[in-house]
């Protein structure tokens, strides 16, 4: 009799710890969707504001609290990215009444999966509606002069965003000269600092911006803070192991934020499209609006 019951009591421990796995299957396969439909559809559709307070070193103290705008790698077209897209983010931006706007290159796709490609004369002409109290300035990124820098270039420069590349521009800030000094893209400009720096006076306050961020390691120290793009945040960021993949030869490095070396600063932004795949995952499109202010005002503050 005992073996007959351990024998009829086999089928009913297969057939529970089948129902088991079934379970840690369907259970596994509800979040495995739940996080697909996060990273493929949802978190590339969002829009958060990153404010950010930074105090900078040679900053003036006429320039106290400049409220500094970055929108990098739009990527107008990618999925989830088009015209009606970039439109919401102007919005959203303007509300924010930034003092000077950057934009940190990579305005259209090229070769984007799932995208539909947009002139930069048509992301242009919604990029003219920014308003900013000193102006919008601009670089180009590595798929911009993939496409045609010149023809990117011309598009910015008729919507009134002026493109410095490898060059400098002086804003007249509370009376005080404020120096831009945009760098090109590192993998497809010149990157050429010392031109970009050329007419900047010794001592004078800089806010040096480019496209990709590993060109950090070569800018001196007179520039106040570089900020730059390119690197999506690696879009996406995993719990313990980080960010798996970072266009960057220095990895996880310059990824996104804040970085100081050497008593030099580097922002950077994890910008609001998407490259190669359109999948973004603890990595929020962003708008960052950066309120600069000078070191020694924290000592009179």
């Amino acid at each position: 009799m005992a073996g007959e019951t351990g024998a009829a009591q086999q089928p009913g421990r297969r057939l529970g710890r089948w129902r088991a796995w079934r379970t840690v299957l369907a259970v596994t396969a509800a979040v495995a969707l739940l996080l697909a439909v996060w990273a493929f559809w949802l978190e590339p559709r969002r829009l958060v504001v990153r404010d950010v307070a930074l105090t900078v070193p040679g900053w003036s103290m006429a320039h106290n609290g400049l409220r500094v705008a970055l929108l990098a790698d739009l990527h107008v077209g990618s999925p989830h990215h088009g015209l009606t897209t970039l439109r919401r983010i102007v919005a959203r931006l303007n509300a924010l009444a930034p003092d000077v706007v950057l934009l940190l290159g990579d305005y259209v796709i090229t070769g984007m999966p799932g995208g539909r490609f947009v002139p930069p004369e048509s992301a242009a002409a919604v990029l003219e509606g920014i308003r900013a109290r000193h102006g919008t300035f601009a670089v180009l990124g590595n798929h911009d002069a993939w496409f045609d820098a010149a023809r990117v270039t011309d598009a910015l420069d008729r919507a009134g965003i002026r493109v410095l590349s490898d060059s400098s521009a002086a804003l007249d800030v509370a009376g005080d000269t404020l120096w831009l000094a945009g760098v090109s893209d590192l993998w497809t400009g010149y990157h050429d600092i010392g031109a970009a720096l050329r007419n900047v006076p010794d001592g004078a306050p800089v806010l040096l911006f480019t496209h990709n961020p590993d060109i950090f390691p070569r800018v001196p120290r007179r520039v106040s803070l570089t900020v730059a793009g390119h690197t999506h945040g690696g879009q996406v960021r995993l719990p313990i192991i980080g960010r798996p993949v970072v266009p960057s030869r220095y990895g996880q490095r310059y990824a996104s934020g804040h970085v100081v070396e050497e008593g030099r600063h580097l922002f950077v932004s994890s910008g609001t499209g998407t490259s190669i795949l359109p999948v973004r995952f603890r990595v929020p499109p962003e708008i960052v609006m950066l309120t600069l202010r000078p070191l020694d005002a924290m000592t009179t503050e």
